[in-house]
């Protein structure tokens, strides 16, 4: 899969996201800085639940809080559960969950007393091992619903504020508005694509948790071909199983007054989108690749969205040329040597003298990152080196695997470079070596 088009969609049998309260500031405070952490275009915040801190992916795309991968966190306490069963993105059926009511979340100086959420009971389902941190649930419409929220990517923060006039008057001067729409908890943007010399324009979910640039359902634009230049790609992991599809580019991409050349797109089978129900006049998704090159500040009750560019703004349109998709597969002890230093002192009528030689060795044991391919893609680089889904990375280009992290791996192969790779992998007990260079084909 392409983990930076990790995003996640959920459908339930029976929720009501209107009900809650959402976040409020806590006596006396007027602004609150979050701090989070930037993998793969996707942001996420530590939240507490019930006493307990926890990792969330940030997903304006998403109307619920959901939970999932607790196997860790047992001393996590629900309130009032019952079970029921989830249905999204993706080809497969429905998983079974939980919903539980009543909840306390807080963070810094905004709580939201009795919270809805929904976890997800299937170990299977880990975002973990695709980010390379440990990710505990997914928080949406909840977050943003009351206030001013700016998602900054330039200094990594996210900033709730009151809305009174002194920050109002602050936006305005400093942001570009733009027009939206709440619907169905998710907020919905106006937009022009040109694909092929053809202009289209439509709306687009604005989805915080999409780490590509953008997405488009192919059956809901008119007389709408694919590229030619395209290729067929592992899109993300849905709540009801994988998602396929193509990438390419198209020529440009318009949001109020910016405008985007070359972005890549994203179209995703009609087989995954089975069980999404649409609003009416849907294209697609703009997603965090896009996003993060401006401050963006949403403001749901006017159905506002406010943009400023930030300094990557111009950034190039990168993809994974490589063809292999890289996941966190657990730890290792990895047994590390160490040169120790023997001092002699010599003290006989004659200054004190040190005299350091290496004349032994001890042993230091530290727990490092296992790196396993997830996904080869068809007629790759990768595919063609002979690499293979289950492969243990060892080395890459000459440097042991664990000391990379996951996030620098995927740069790696997103270059823009036609660079040579070469890795060490381990398969069934075995230690081969393959070599590849990343190739542009869009």
């Amino acid at each position: 899969m392409n983990k930076t088009a990790m995003f996640f969609l959920l459908l339930m049998y029976s929720f009501s996201i209107f009900a809650q309260d959402g976040f409020q500031f806590k006596n006396g405070v007027n602004k609150v800085s979050i701090p989070f952490q930037f993998i793969n275009n996707l942001v996420f915040i530590p939240l507490n639940i019930n006493g307990v801190e926890l990792t969330f992916l940030l997903d304006s795309g998403v109307q619920q809080t959901i939970l999932f991968s607790l196997e860790d966190k047992e001393e996590v306490s629900l309130k009032n559960i019952e079970k029921i069963s989830l249905r999204g993105l993706g080809s497969e059926e429905a998983v079974e969950g939980l919903k539980s009511e009543g909840n306390l979340i807080e963070v810094q100086g905004m709580k939201s007393r009795s919270h809805l959420l929904y976890v997800i009971l299937d170990q299977n389902f880990n975002m973990s091992s695709h980010v390379g941190i440990p990710v505990n649930g997914i928080i949406g419409y909840p977050f943003f619903k009351n206030n001013l929220v700016e998602i900054n990517y330039d200094k990594k923060r996210v900033f709730f504020y009151k809305d009174n006039n002194r920050n109002r008057r602050r936006i305005d001067r400093k942001y570009g508005k733009v027009a939206i729409s709440i619907e169905k908890g998710k907020p919905y943007v106006k937009t022009m694509l040109v694909i092929d010399s053809v202009k289209i324009t439509g709306k687009l979910l604005v989805d915080v948790g999409n780490s590509d640039a953008i997405w488009l359902f192919e059956n809901s634009i008119k007389n709408f071909t694919i590229p030619e230049k395209n290729y067929e790609d592992y899109l993300g992991q849905g709540f009801s199983g994988d998602v396929m599809g193509k990438r390419a580019r198209i020529s440009e991409f318009e949001i109020s007054d910016f405008v985007f050349k070359n972005p890549i797109a994203a179209f995703p089978d009609s087989t995954s989108l089975r069980h999404v129900n649409m609003v009416s006049d849907r294209l697609g998704s703009v997603g965090g690749e896009i996003l993060k090159r401006f401050s963006i500040i949403l403001d749901y009750r006017n159905e506002s969205l406010f943009l400023r560019r930030n300094k990557s703004f111009s950034d190039p349109f990168l993809y994974n040329r490589s063809g292999i998709e890289i996941m966190h597969s657990g730890m290792r002890w990895v047994q590390e040597t160490l040169a120790l230093q023997t001092v002699s002192i010599v003290v006989d009528n004659m200054p004190a003298r040190a005299d350091k030689t290496p004349s032994d060795f001890k042993y230091k044991f530290e727990l490092k990152p296992i790196y396993e391919i997830a996904n080869v893609r068809k007629n790759s680089p990768a595919k063609n080196s002979g690499l293979q889904i289950g492969d243990i990375i060892k080395t890459v280009n000459g440097m042991k695997a664990y000391e990379y992290t996951l996030q620098k791996l995927n740069a790696l192969l997103r270059s823009n470079d036609e660079k040579w790779i070469t890795m060490e992998i381990e398969r069934n007990t075995q230690v081969l070596k393959f070599r590849f260079q990343l190739r542009d084909i869009l």
